[in-house]
């Protein structure tokens, strides 16, 4: 294995590994505009030129592999005339127009000139080659050509990765402009993340143009529930509002992209519909009710149920994390219910072998995980309610006339004698309960959920829950404990700590372990005993 010198410091690296892998390994910055770790490499930017002992003239160290003995300079007077040079054409035609272009604050082109150039413009403003701005190339994305640099990045991901080949440069020279290739628009399945990979303000959302400043936002860890798959995101937010999903590298994952589809599902998590207060039904309507009444009317009426020997029954969806899971089935074990798990996609759900599952739900696998396979029982309860044989059901995260005809459940849940439904928004069975909980979205509370591999991965709290609204598992718990039952209660981390001490999968994986990119589960090692 070849042992590399990066600017007076020592690394012994695989043989193959470039020299900015290598320098990235010491925590040394390489400046670069077109290398992307998931590229091709284009060596055309010319901005990570190095200094190599013995080598006649500067290498790109995006496209330079490392020998044994090899000794880098990253910071040399020659380097630095060399990034000094490349920003100075790069900017020469760049429009100046900061102050309103949406990658302010993420933007490289701005970041470098601050940290390896500084230089004033030669180029009248009046001389600067002029291009279109502001075109809409495909639904989700606007181009700006006058901002482009041409590091091809978006034109390699069309290419590579989608292999839809939508993006191509026209012309030549200080002339060159980025553009949609001949007969087709931008409007694959994961256009948004020429977004991301675009190290300038040439390609921004459509979503989320000039709708916050960067560096407003907070960011905080979280996952895409709109398929199994479970792709990682950075989920960025202020005061409580949701603004965007950004896609978080991991590699046994996404790596670094997700698609279209699964960052608009953010517009989903917030808005109209959802429920913010308990409600009771009372003679005419549902009234509002303070959370100790709801939780009471509930968990009083279900345990009345189960003491006349009446027959109950949980249903938890795959929307669910694990921790509501467990939860859930401790509320069925408290009430001797049984549970039915549901996990329902559209028949005609959208697929594809890069990362978009047919499975349309987050947790399908964490269901299986506790030894619930989705709908299975879900018949026999929807049939015994329709017979009148249901005293009390509880319903959690899941819509039910989805997943059968409306009008035949319907039926059946308006001869149950008792229906508590916890979810996060009024839908159309919440409309036959006696009392409804509103519960956080997996962007409101903390958790853990297991993709259709068996990965299981962590999600953080980003923003408060809308109204009284609380987290799942705290309501879950609350209501075994009032039956009767023993419940953690503190964090969703205790939660899971209870979860992986009773399954076996899980058997050693502790909360902090979960981080950053999840556990396969049952491949992690014992718990040591305790001295």
């Amino acid at each position: 294995m070849p042992t590399v010198e990066i600017d007076g410091r020592r690394i012994t690296v695989e043989e193959g590994l470039t020299v900015i892998r290598a320098a990235e390994r010491l925590g040394i910055e390489i400046p670069h505009y077109c290398w992307h770790p998931g590229l091709s490499i284009a060596g055309n930017c010319r901005m990570c030129a190095v200094e190599i002992e013995k080598a006649p003239k500067l290498q790109i160290a995006c496209n330079t592999r490392v020998t044994d003995g090899m000794v880098v300079h990253t910071t040399s007077e020659r380097v630095k005339a060399a990034q000094r040079a490349v920003l100075e054409f790069l900017l020469l035609n760049h429009p100046i127009d900061c102050p309103v272009c949406d990658q302010s604050g993420e933007c490289k082109l701005q970041e470098y000139y601050m940290d390896y150039d500084r230089q004033r413009s030669r180029i009248p403003l009046p001389e600067k080659v002029r291009k279109g701005k502001a075109i809409p190339v495909g639904p989700r994305v606007m181009l700006d050509q006058e901002r482009c640099i041409m590091c091809s990045r978006c034109v390699r991901f069309c290419e590579e990765v989608t292999r839809t080949h939508d993006l191509v440069f026209y012309r030549r020279g200080n002339h060159v402009e980025l553009n949609v290739a001949p007969g087709r628009t931008l409007d694959n399945a994961y256009s948004m993340n020429v977004v991301d990979i675009c190290p300038v303000g040439a390609l921004t959302s459509r979503d989320f143009r000039f709708r916050a400043r960067v560096w407003y936002l907070e960011r905080t860890l979280s996952l895409c529930t709109g398929c199994a798959n479970g792709c990682n995101v950075d989920l960025y937010h202020r005061d409580g509002r949701l603004y965007r999903y950004v896609p978080r590298y991991n590699p046994e994952v996404n790596q670094y992209w997700m698609c279209d589809a699964g960052r608009m599902t953010i517009h989903a998590l917030q808005g109209e519909g959802r429920l913010t207060t308990p409600l009771q039904r009372g003679a005419e309507a549902f009234a509002r009710a303070a959370w100790d009444a709801a939780l009471a009317a509930a968990a009083r009426r279900l345990e009345e149920i189960a003491r006349a020997g009446g027959r109950l029954a949980v249903v938890v969806s795959a929307q669910a994390s694990n921790e509501e899971i467990f939860l859930a089935r401790q509320l069925a074990a408290a009430l001797g219910a049984s549970v039915a798990a549901v996990a329902w996609s559209p028949p005609d759900a959208d697929h594809d072998a890069l990362l978009i599952k047919a499975d349309k739900n987050p947790n399908t696998q964490g269901l299986r995980l506790q030894g619930l396979e989705p709908d299975g029982a879900l018949d026999a309860v929807l049939g015994a309610a329709a017979r009148g044989e249901l005293g009390g059901l509880v319903v959690y995260r899941c819509d039910l006339t989805r997943w059968r005809p409306a009008p035949a459940v319907a039926a059946a849940l308006e001869r149950v004698a008792w229906l508590v439904v916890l979810d996060t928004h009024l839908r159309e069975t919440a409309e036959f309960a006696d009392v409804v909980l509103p519960v956080a979205t997996h962007a409101e509370s903390d958790g853990t959920f297991t993709n259709h591999a068996g990965r299981v991965q962590r999600f953080a709290r980003a923003v408060h829950p809308p109204g009284e609204a609380r987290a799942g598992w705290d309501v879950l718990g609350d209501l075994v404990v009032r039956l009767g039952g023993t419940a953690p209660r503190q964090s969703a981390a205790e939660v899971f700590a209870a979860l992986a001490a009773e399954c076996p999968p899980l058997h050693g994986v502790t909360w902090e372990r979960l981080d950053p990119h999840g556990v396969l589960a049952g491949t992690a090692p014992a718990a040591a005993p305790p001295r």
